[in-house]
């Protein structure tokens, strides 16, 4: 096995493979990278059995094939300290990888190929094409509101929601929730939902670095694959049913409020300086045309701030989480927020004023 490869072509295709593989391993194999050359191409594969990634690269140079596994982080290491534009020898002598570039030599420990285990997929009974930035800004959107580490483990994931030529995705903790919907592009003829996990939303979000690139997105009730340009990632799915969140839009809402974003989020960022650490909460005290944001903690300190909203409903008090608001009014892209509440005071909407293709709900907090 031997091939020449330069430093700019595997860099980034192997920081994307190497962010998959755990650190720590139970089986030493799953530290390294699978390296397979043949007809002219590098296929390189990282996995921690969860996740998988596949990258392949075309060779210009002759090569000869073979495969065999080397330590990722080392391999990544050493190319990645490589001065920009080298070239990189490889040659497997043995039980030893061979690198070289320049006037740098460095020999790696290797496993063999054969004992890397196989990613086991079902067949895919679905199937759509979807543009990448569109699936990049639904994750995006939803991303910060998942739960980490939550015995409801449903919770620790993100909701794919597919209706023909709709797409829903949805993360919540249990005490706020994200939708991003918007159109497919073309019409899928079934519904599905599947949960991705936490880890496989993160990776998914790091590698979709283009926008105009399409994705083909294949999945069973238990496994998912994504062809992105020339990287398939596959992943095993939760096996579990997500929550049914749509009672919270069947209520009675409170008149909606309009506040400059950029107002709000400065405003609340100054007053949680002083909340409690712990709890975080503010208190928004809403009458006529004038918001009040409140707080104090344990040690007595105390901040308040007003600001002018545009608002004809009753007055109310209510109280939440401030990282909580601040995470979901950042992530609008508007200039203006709208800001609705139930009018038993049980949840929150956050949305923009026009044609919201994502909208986060806050459960309020007893202070």
């Amino acid at each position: 096995m031997k091939f020449i490869i330069s430093r700019d072509q595997i860099l980034a295709p192997l920081q994307q493979i190497v962010s998959v593989i755990e650190k720590r391993q139970t089986m030493a194999i799953l530290s390294n990278v699978l390296l397979q050359v043949n007809d002219g191409s590098l296929v390189m594969t990282g996995s921690d059995t969860e996740i998988q990634m596949v990258s392949k690269l075309n060779l210009e140079s002759p090569a000869d094939d073979g495969e065999i596994t080397v330590p990722a982080r080392k391999f990544l290491d050493i190319c990645r300290l490589l001065p920009s534009a080298a070239e990189i020898k490889f040659e497997l002598q043995e039980d030893k990888v061979k690198l070289s570039s320049g006037r740098s030599r460095f020999s790696l420990s290797t496993l063999p190929a054969e004992h890397y285990p196989e990613f086991n997929e079902s067949e895919f009974e679905y199937q759509f094409l979807l543009n990448a930035g569109k699936f990049k800004k639904g994750l995006d959107k939803t991303i910060f509101c998942m739960a980490n580490q939550d015995v409801r483990y449903y919770l620790n994931g993100l909701l794919l929601h597919i209706s023909n030529s709709r797409l829903k995705m949805v993360a919540s903790d249990g005490h706020r929730l994200s939708i991003f919907e918007d159109d497919i592009g073309q019409a899928t003829g079934y519904e599905a939902r599947i949960i991705l996990p936490r880890k496989a939303v993160q990776e998914l979000s790091r590698l979709l670095d283009d926008g105009d690139a399409e994705l083909n997105i294949q999945f069973s009730n238990n496994h998912i694959k994504i062809y992105y340009k020339d990287v398939v990632f596959s992943s095993k799915l939760i096996d579990a049913k997500f929550p049914d969140f749509s009672k919270v839009f069947n209520q009675a809402f409170m008149s909606p409020m309009l506040i400059q974003k950029q107002l709000l989020r400065e405003a609340l960022t100054r007053v949680a300086i002083l909340s409690n650490e712990k709890y975080k909460g503010v208190t928004f005290d809403i009458a006529g045309d004038q918001l009040k944001l409140s707080t104090h903690n344990p040690e007595h300190d105390e901040a308040e701030e007003e600001l002018i909203i545009d608002y004809q409903g009753q007055p109310l008090s209510i109280s939440f989480n401030s990282q909580y608001m601040l995470d979901a009014v950042t992530n609008l892209d508007s200039e203006m927020s709208l800001i609705t509440i139930a009018a038993n005071a049980s949840s929150c909407f956050i949305e923009e004023p026009e044609r919201p293709l994502f909208k986060f709900i806050v459960m309020p907090m007893r202070m």
